[in-house]
Formats: structure tokens, sequence, C-alpha cells
């Protein structure tokens, strides 16, 4: 998708990230530091990857901060493809990508060295949960300590059942950084 529209703090895709960002900094605490990213446009944007760029230069500043095998990337649908692009140059400890737009071979991307948790709606009908499953799998097998989990019946948006998508996000962030 491309788009040279501004993205807004209150469009749907941002709230639900929002949640996320609520729940993750309540089970963890104040002693870890949770960033959301919000892009300047909406859309994938190719070739300038303007998702990527807004990402990449937050998780610069992160990274200056702290060791990468602490930093944990969370993104759902097309932030989901910004963490494994921003995973693939093995500077991050883990990703969680949450309905991820992966429409070629990207969960290739993610080092062995990397952690994933992927979370996929069975009735998805925006973003394809076999094919995160399968890609899932084949990070298993290339050494990847990996899991796809389906939550049955729920689609793209993550608000059913919400609670669920946010107990199987924080829930492995949390183990991770123990």
């Amino acid at each position: 998708m491309r788009s040279d529209e501004a993205s807004r703090w209150w469009q749907l895709a941002n709230v639900r990230m929002m949640l996320v960002v609520a729940a993750l900094r309540w089970r963890l605490g104040r002693d870890v530091e949770v960033r959301r990213v919000q892009y300047r446009l909406r859309g994938w944007n190719s070739p300038s990857y303007d998702a990527v760029a807004d990402a990449t230069a937050v998780l610069d500043v992160v990274r200056d901060r702290f060791d990468a095998k602490s930093i944990v990337l969370v993104g759902h649908s097309m932030g989901g493809r910004v963490a494994t692009r921003l995973a693939a140059g093995g500077q991050v400890g883990a990703v969680v990508a949450l309905a991820p737009y992966w429409p070629r071979d990207d969960g290739d991307l993610i080092p062995p060295s990397t952690r994933l948790l992927v979370v996929h709606g069975t009735a998805d009908t925006r973003t394809d949960p076999e094919a995160s499953r399968i890609q899932t799998l084949r990070a298993r097998q290339r050494g990847l300590d990996a899991q796809w989990v389906g939550i049955a019946g729920a689609g793209h948006s993550m608000m059913r059942p919400y609670r669920e998508w946010q107990r199987r996000t924080v829930d492995f962030v949390a183990e991770y950084l123990q």
C-alpha cells in the first residue's frame, strides 16, 4: 500500500497499539522502557519504506542506550513487517508479530539469534494467517525459537478477543526479558 496521508494518533491502527503499549507498561513496570512508533505516513511506500525509516530512527536511539538482546519489537500488521526488517540485522533480541503483513518471505529475514512470536487470527481476511504460520515454521526449521499462535475465529483488528492478543504479547515479552 502506498500513501501520502499522514498517520494520526486516533486512527485505529495507532489506537490498537496504544492499548498494547499500555498493557506492556502495566505488566513490566517502570524498570522497562516501552516506546511506540507512530509513522509519519500511512502505508508501506516502497521503495522509500517510510515506516521502516521512522522505526529505524527510534530504534537507533534505543540501541545507543540498551543491549541489543534486551530489545523486543512488537508490531501489528504492517508493523509486523517493519519489525521483521529491523530484526534482519540481528540487532534485537525478540520480535512479536501480530497478524503480520508478510506477503512474501518476510519471516525469512529474521536471524536465528532472534526469538519470534507470531500471533494471528484464523479468520483474518486482511493479512494471511496461513502465510505467517508457514513462515514461522520455516523460521523454526532455520533454528529460531519461533512460535505461531492462531486465535480461533479472530480477525485482523485484534479487538476480539483483545485480552488474548494482549496477554500473549505481554506474557512473551515479560518472559523473554526475565
